[in-house]
């Protein structure tokens, strides 16, 4: 009998080497910022992903205010959530979420597109948003995601 030539290897805590990413949401559009964003975290990227363990990197955003909506996105588009109570469902543009908290729109829109589970609140942990451009994270040497991929249409 023929045995295989080959074994699937499955990646473990102790192996993942995570890096860290940083970018600069200074006139990037919103969407495709956050969908690399995401595949990052969620590691994949990686020739080593596995749907149920978290491979992913550690990605910093910095000046988060900057951020841009093509259209009229920024002023005509209602993002609702609901407070738990009896006529608690609050509606906001996305421009009125800016000046709040500039940081609150771009950790909802990658928190979208993870996994709704464990593993996912696991993965939007090592996402870091900032609203100026400095951040306290110079000791872990970030690497820049390059810009050209993140405003591309592909």
């Amino acid at each position: 009998m023929k045995s295989r030539s080959y074994s699937t290897k499955t990646v473990t805590p102790a192996d993942i080497k995570r890096e860290w990413y940083i970018v600069d949401a200074e006139g990037l559009t919103l969407g495709r910022m956050v969908s690399k964003i995401a595949s990052v975290l969620s590691g994949k990227h990686k020739a080593t992903y596995t749907p149920n363990n978290d491979n992913g990197d550690f990605v910093i955003v910095i000046n988060s205010a900057k951020v841009r909506m093509t259209g009229k996105k920024m002023t005509d588009r209602v993002l609702v959530r609901y407070t738990g109570y009896p006529g608690g469902q609050r509606k906001a543009a996305p421009k009125e979420i800016i000046e709040k908290n500039a940081n609150h729109l771009i950790e909802h829109a990658v928190k979208g597109m993870l996994p709704k589970s464990t593993l996912g609140a696991q993965m939007f942990r090592k996402l870091f948003v900032y609203e100026g451009a400095e951040h306290p994270h110079t000791a872990q040497k970030p690497q820049e995601l390059v810009t050209e991929q993140l405003n591309s249409k592909n």
